[in-house]
């Protein structure tokens, strides 16, 4: 049996990991006491103990945790922005990249994805490895997310303290320097950040990402692009590439569908001149959490899936 610890098991992320694991009999929560979570030195034995560390932290403390780590047994999966474009690192997206799939079963050191890039390099990961469009295209996307994914003081905001401003969707990060943009361009293979627009609504989790494009901009058009995606996921259990007639909505797609699920969904709607991709998942599912034991699960030798909700 594996041991596993959560450092910052009381964060939103480490909640729920905690939900993916406390019912498996293959897996030992190791479960700091309350009064120790932030002690130094408690935290060190922990984090030395565990075949298996998770750090559901800010950066900051993220880092400090890999430095108290000595056991060169220990595997760390870090769901901060800390190390995602760190080369020392694999980026937790087995999907995206074969030399991901082959490295991440052996990995010491994973980087989960943040959730807003996981849908856009879902998205664009594939189109530039295919040369549908090149390294230097200029891209703009935008982001609808469940308010958790501000965690628990902007869940305490919307739950507890909610002002009318909060009735509607607000877009944020309004500078163009969110903290996934060096993540967004570095794992596409994009030579440069695209423009970004995050919109945080009134529901608490599920996410949409959407890339739009002109088709004179892309080589062989909609019909290339959705070829791509079905080349690349058909036999990854964990994304779709869905037909937006099957959802019952017109020519409507929700944002929150998949709050729950750990799976992601990618639609190409449009026609040749003008098209939009959109990825659909849960912000705390594939876009954290889920994303997070997925790793765990192929690091550890279980089937990827294991505990998840797809």
């Amino acid at each position: 049996m594996f041991k596993v610890f959560i450092d910052g098991r009381e964060g939103t992320t480490g909640l729920r990991i905690i939900d993916r694991l406390k019912d498996r009999c293959d897996i030992e929560l190791m479960l700091i006491p309350e009064d120790k979570r932030k002690d130094l030195e408690e935290r060190r034995k922990y984090l030395n103990a565990c075949d298996v560390a998770f750090l559901c932290l800010p950066d900051a403390a993220a880092i400090e945790a890999v430095g108290l780590i000595d056991n060169e047994n220990v595997r760390i999966i870090d769901t901060s922005t800390a190390h995602r474009i760190n080369p020392d690192w694999v980026y937790g997206f087995p999907e995206l990249k074969k030399e991901l799939a082959e490295k991440l079963p052996t990995a010491k050191r994973v980087a989960v994805p943040g959730c807003h890039a996981s849908g856009f390099n879902a998205i664009v990961s594939p189109l530039v490895e295919a040369g549908v469009i090149g390294s230097d295209a200029l891209i703009t996307c935008f982001s609808l997310t469940g308010y958790s994914g501000g965690g628990k003081k902007m869940i305490a905001q919307y739950e507890t303290e909610k002002q009318d401003e909060m009735n509607s969707a607000r877009i944020y990060a309004l500078g163009q320097e969110h903290k996934h943009l060096p993540e967004m361009a570095a794992i596409s293979g994009l030579e440069n950040k695209p423009v970004f627009s995050p919109i945080v609504d009134d529901y608490y989790s599920g996410m949409l990402v959407t890339v739009p494009f002109f088709g004179s901009e892309v080589k062989g058009g909609i019909e290339a692009v959705r070829k791509v995606y079905l080349d690349k996921y058909s036999d990854k259990q964990f994304i779709d590439v869905s037909d937006i007639n099957g959802e019952g909505q017109g020519s409507m797609l929700g944002s929150n569908n998949l709050s729950g699920k750990d799976k992601m969904q990618i639609f190409v709607t449009g026609n040749n001149e003008r098209f939009t991709v959109s990825a659909r998942f849960d912000n705390l599912g594939k876009g954290a959490s889920g994303a997070a034991v997925q790793c765990m699960n192929i690091m550890l030798g279980f089937n990827e899936a294991e505990g998840l909700d797809l």
